[in-house]
């Protein structure tokens, strides 16, 4: 069982999320919240699997409760919502440690395979927004590693397995591409994240970017 957690201060966003989610047999509201501040706090106290964080709220924004959650001991993983104009929004919610993005007008049904997805640690959501707001936010990195330096210590293959992460492919995908196992594409994620010292597939897309491995489409 997910445990979710909604993070909007409009009502009829939650409401509407909460509907499809009480009809998800794998899924559980554990919480809601109208602020970044009460946020924090139900992070802490319900302890969710997944946060779908909205960035613009009042009191404390979603950017703010993001960097607390993310820096304290609840270990949930936050979906931001954003808007298609919401670019340096979405760049604040990076560095915070986001780890994927929604779009507000996607279906409620995808934005339930999204919590999947980022539940079980594969993938990046909304791949065409997501993608191009990573790789501008690369771009305009003032603090970038060397893609040498950070790339020494991966063999070819897990160099391929990083390119494909950078292309948006959940673990399945990759697996397909390169005519392995889904479990053997997860290890190889999982070596490249100890490696490169990333916090997450958000991480290794940055770092694809900026080596280099994916470019403008």
């Amino acid at each position: 069982m997910i445990r979710v957690a909604l993070v909007d201060d409009q009502p009829l966003v939650r409401a509407a999320l909460q509907m499809v989610i009480a009809d998800a047999p794998d899924l559980e509201l554990v919480g809601e919240a109208g602020n970044g501040i009460e946020a924090v706090k139900l992070a802490a106290e319900a302890a969710p699997d997944v946060i779908v964080m909205d960035i613009r709220m009042p009191e404390m924004d979603g950017i703010e409760a993001t960097r607390q959650i993310v820096a304290g001991p609840a270990g949930a993983q936050i979906i931001v919502l954003t808007t298609f104009d919401d670019d340096a929004y979405v760049y604040g919610a990076l560095q915070a440690g986001a780890a994927g993005f929604l779009v507000k007008d996607m279906a409620l049904e995808q934005i339930l395979d999204a919590v999947r997805v980022v539940a079980a640690g594969d993938g990046l959501l909304a791949p065409a927004v997501t993608r191009r707001l990573i790789k501008d936010f690369a771009a305009v990195r003032t603090q970038k590693p060397s893609p040498v330096r950070e790339l020494s210590a991966i063999t070819s293959r897990e160099r391929e397995v990083l390119t494909l992460i950078g292309s948006g492919l959940t673990n399945a995908e990759i697996a397909t591409a390169l005519t392995i196992s889904p479990a053997t594409a997860k290890t190889y994620v999982t070596r490249l994240l100890a490696k490169l010292d990333a916090r997450d597939r958000v991480q290794l897309v940055i770092l694809a970017y900026e080596a280099g491995l994916v470019g403008t489409p």
